[in-house]
């Protein structure tokens, strides 16, 4: 069969996408798909049984401790979630409307400088600060507000501020982002139309920025729900989140099995959250 100029250019055209796109699905599943498999078929061999079986995935379900692990692990990845994007948000917004463009460089900057400093580092600065002898407390004391020093650290909410005062600067980028390629004239038109300064935000300049916060709160997500330094640090023993539960199967049970178990747990739920995020931002174009 005899093909046309069009359909060999067409041919060409369908090879040399599938060339680019070749490089991609070859990282993906090498670094992807073939250790998520691997973590399943260790995940179905229970530790010193024969054979496979959902026994670990049973026996997670049926103890209290790992689901109140892996409850916990949802409820703090929440909190920072919120808490960052209330923080962040007008963060954002003051560097792109307010802060003239030549020093909008300047304070993004500004803003990226506790990521030059370790996770580990900073981990321990809110310890140090958050110490019965720490400067929150020599604060509190000296103020009079508490007659002895409280007990901040080791516990939930230490946890959550070390995570908030990371992602905060995280969802500041991409809100910031988002914010900038806001067309002004849909805002201008608005108030034209008699919509008031807060009205235009609330109907025109927050509507437009949700992609920007949908991504900060997906990449906080991913990074929050499967970081085990902060928890380790500043969260103590008391109230564990999952990653600790796996490094625990990993380094004290040595129940590989478990641990993958776990592992692809947390996957499930990044999974869930990236396909109810994914559905909800399409409903909002409609």
């Amino acid at each position: 069969m005899t093909l046309t100029n069009e359909q060999r250019a067409a041919r060409r055209s369908r090879i040399a996408g599938f060339g680019f796109a070749l490089p991609a699905a070859a990282w993906i599943a090498v670094f992807f798909a073939a250790p998520v498999l691997m973590m399943v078929a260790v995940s179905l061999k229970p530790l010193g049984a024969s054979g496979y079986s959902v026994a670990n995935y049973v026996l997670f379900f049926s103890n209290a401790a790992y689901a109140k692990a892996l409850w916990n692990s949802v409820v703090t990845t929440t909190l920072v979630v919120v808490v960052s994007l209330a923080l962040a948000y007008p963060f954002a917004w003051v560097i792109a409307y307010r802060v003239p463009k030549s020093w909008q460089r300047l304070a993004l900057a500004l803003a990226i400088v506790p990521f030059w400093t370790s996770y580990v580092v900073r981990s321990y600065a809110w310890l140090l600060a958050l110490s019965p002898s720490g400067i929150v407390n020599w604060v509190l004391v000296n103020l009079g507000l508490v007659e002895r020093p409280l007990m901040l650290a080791y516990n939930p909410g230490a946890t959550i501020v070390g995570f908030v005062h990371f992602f905060v600067m995280l969802n500041t980028l991409t809100i910031y982002a988002n914010l900038v390629q806001i067309n002004p004239r849909y805002a201008l038109a608005a108030q034209d139309l008699g919509a008031s300064r807060w009205r235009t935000f609330l109907m025109v300049t927050l509507p437009l920025s949700v992609p920007g916060m949908a991504v900060g709160a997906f990449l906080t997500v991913v990074l929050c729900i499967g970081d085990f330094v902060t928890p380790q640090i500043l969260g103590g023993l008391k109230e564990l989140l999952l990653p600790q539960l796996v490094m625990m199967q990993i380094q004290r049970q040595l129940d590989l099995p478990m641990a993958s178990t776990m592992s692809l747990l947390m996957t499930v739920v990044v999974a869930v959250v990236y396909l109810a995020m994914q559905r909800w931002l399409r409903m909002s174009r409609l």
